[in-house]
């Protein structure tokens, strides 16, 4: 079994989840009391959300990418960034280190094609929802990829950092983000992508009229399959 690096802490919530997850997997697959080999690096998150909203992104990478690094010196064999938002820096964390990064959105789209579809709704924080780098990720697996409008960006933006991101799950965003999701059905996504890994905090797939897809647990899933692939 590979050791699996996690750049976490962003937020420590789905940090928690990833961590969960890696192990439930292993065991399901393994047996008996097996658990995954990891390392986390978890950065005050405090720190990265003043350089995201500065637009400091390079600052920001070469924390990732310094973290990267230093799970790769604790023996790390692959490593995962542990939130869709900083994968606009994964192309920093990846030439920075000499084990494979496993991209996210790779994991992602890869479901969603072996679900059969092929327009999806994206919900995440604004800077997933709004910028290229997340969207053209999956573009480039043949996705097309909706967005809500202006308003529903800003409550799926907000929920995630003034109430997920501590740990607050209220039914009334729950509600506001089923609306959300209606309207992108409503536009023709066939399946939902909960492009947050908080998200799934608070949406699962009893909440929505379409497939979703949760990236934190297809992300979870990939790692696994990467650190086991040599036992099989």
């Amino acid at each position: 079994m590979k050791t699996i690096g996690l750049i976490g802490g962003m937020s420590w919530e789905s940090s928690a989840e990833y961590y969960r997850l890696l192990n439930e997997l292993v065991r399901e697959r393994l047996g008996g009391l097996h658990s995954a080999r990891c390392v986390l690096h978890s950065v005050d998150f405090a720190e990265i959300e003043r350089l995201q909203v500065a637009g400091e992104w390079e600052r920001a990478g070469d924390v990732l990418a310094a973290a990267g690094k230093g799970l790769e010196a604790a023996g790390a064999e692959l490593v995962l960034i542990c939130t869709n938002t900083m994968h606009k820096v994964a192309g920093q964390v990846a030439d920075a280190i000499s084990v494979p990064l496993l991209h996210l959105g790779d994991a992602t789209a890869e479901a969603v094609r072996a679900a059969g579809l092929r327009t999806v709704g994206l919900l995440g924080t604004a800077f997933t929802m709004e910028e290229d780098f997340y969207r053209e990720r999956l573009a480039g697996h043949g996705l097309e990829v909706l967005v809500p409008d202006e308003v529903g960006r800003a409550v799926v933006h907000r929920v995630i950092y003034e109430e997920l991101c501590l740990g607050v799950v209220r039914e009334e965003s729950r509600v506001a983000y089923q609306e959300v999701i209606g309207g992108l059905v409503r536009r023709g996504a066939e399946g939902v992508i909960l492009g947050c890994t908080e998200i799934e905090l608070l949406i699962r797939q009893e909440h929505s009229p379409v497939p979703v897809f949760p990236t934190t647990r297809l992300h979870a899933q990939a790692a696994v399959e990467a650190a086991l692939a040599v036992a099989r």
